[in-house]
């Protein structure tokens, strides 16, 4: 949890103030800024599912302990890196290890956690990065507000970067037999086959809150005529997620997976529909809690979901293919909330989020949830 933290704070410190950066420091324009920052996204995309395959092969310590300490490096090459297409580079490649290593460092959690806690444990083990999404954003405007030096937050996040793999270090990990009778480029060993129908609902899920991170504060400014108040959602977004996760550690002890996935599904959606049929003050915060909490409710059970029906040596896999899934959603809901934007206006891409989650919770009652059952290993 400590490792986990100290990377997604490192992450997070930068994240919001990097557009700024750019702006400054290089005189990028908007399109450019979009360009440069997501490079990273792709990067981390297109890498997941390699390194599930990579975790799953060898020493799964050293693995996790070398993509830390590359993410470590590259955040000290943004200190050197003084040309906006150096700048580029650098922050394009930095997705491929900081992928690698959420990979990683959770496949590690699952390995340390006793099987007989593993899903009650997997939901506590996500607190930390809801955590450090919370309270890393603060705390980077806060200093650039004080110092007015980038190089200060360049400093800050390496330093937690080198926390998150120096304390992966000291973790012990239990010995695990090597992979057997395996074909290093058969297609389940960078995707896992037996959970696919978890990975494309969760695309559903991903792509609602592609839109919603992303199109939120302009929403916000040019529909309700909030221009300080995404702060505050996001906050209150993040406590609905660590309050679900503390909340729901009975229902995941007690192995209720699909109920505990099933109720997340269904309070996002309500959450999502409360913000755009009533577009208020009570209601955008009211919907912020709503969405955290059902989020929640869901990553979690959906994470023990497709750890169920993978083999021991498929861990890594598993894990990467829910994150591939996520980031491609992700990706999927930037790119059609900005093009309904654009022709239809902003009201109509958070209604169309409303429609897709509707549909990705159809397909969780009537197909996901079967197929589950069906394929879970004892």
């Amino acid at each position: 949890m400590v490792a986990n933290f100290s990377l997604f704070f490192a992450f997070y410190i930068l994240t919001p103030l990097l557009p700024i950066y750019l702006s400054e420091h290089f005189g990028a324009t908007k399109d450019v800024i979009g360009m440069v920052l997501s490079g990273y996204a792709v990067a981390a995309l297109l890498f997941r599912p390699f390194s599930g395959y990579i975790v799953d092969s060898f020493d799964r310590k050293k693995v996790l302990v070398f993509f830390m300490l590359l993410s470590f490096l590259f955040y000290g090459l943004y200190l050197l890196a003084g040309t906006l297409l150096l700048f580029a580079l650098v922050r394009t490649l930095h997705g491929g290890p900081f992928g690698a290593s959420t990979v990683a460092n959770s496949t590690v959690a699952i390995d340390v956690l006793p099987s007989s806690r593993r899903n009650e444990g997997i939901g506590y083990y996500g607190l930390s990065n809801n955590i450090a999404t919370a309270i890393a954003p603060t705390v980077g405007i806060a200093l650039y507000k004080y110092c007015g030096n980038f190089n200060v937050l360049f400093v800050v996040a390496l330093l937690f970067s080198l926390l998150s793999a120096v304390v992966a270090a000291m973790v012990k990990l239990p010995q695990r037999a090597p992979v057997a009778d395996k074909k290093k480029l058969s297609l389940d060993r960078f995707f896992l086959t037996r959970g696919w129908f978890l990975g494309v609902n969760m695309v559903f899920f991903a792509l609602c809150y592609g839109i919603l991170s992303n199109y939120l504060a302009i929403y916000a400014k040019e529909v309700m005529g909030i221009t300080g108040g995404s702060g505050t959602f996001f906050l209150l977004l993040s406590s609905g997620l660590i309050l679900s996760r503390l909340q729901g550690g009975k229902s995941l002890r007690e192995g209720k997976l699909t109920r505990h996935a099933g109720v997340g599904v269904l309070i996002s959606t309500v959450g999502y529909t409360v913000f755009i049929i009533s577009p208020n003050l009570v209601c955008f915060y009211a919907s912020a809690m709503l969405v955290g909490l059902g989020n929640g409710h869901m990553w979690p059970a959906f994470q023990n979901m497709i750890i169920s029906v993978a083999h021991h040596n498929e861990r890594g896999t598993a894990n990467s293919t829910l994150l591939t899934s996520w980031d491609l959603g992700m990706g999927l809901g930037i790119v059609l909330g900005g093009v309904i934007a654009e022709y239809f206006g902003y009201s109509a891409a958070f209604w169309s989020v409303v429609g897709v989650h509707v549909a990705g919770v159809v397909m969780y009652f009537t197909v996901t949830r079967k197929l589950f059952v069906e394929r879970r290993l004892s």
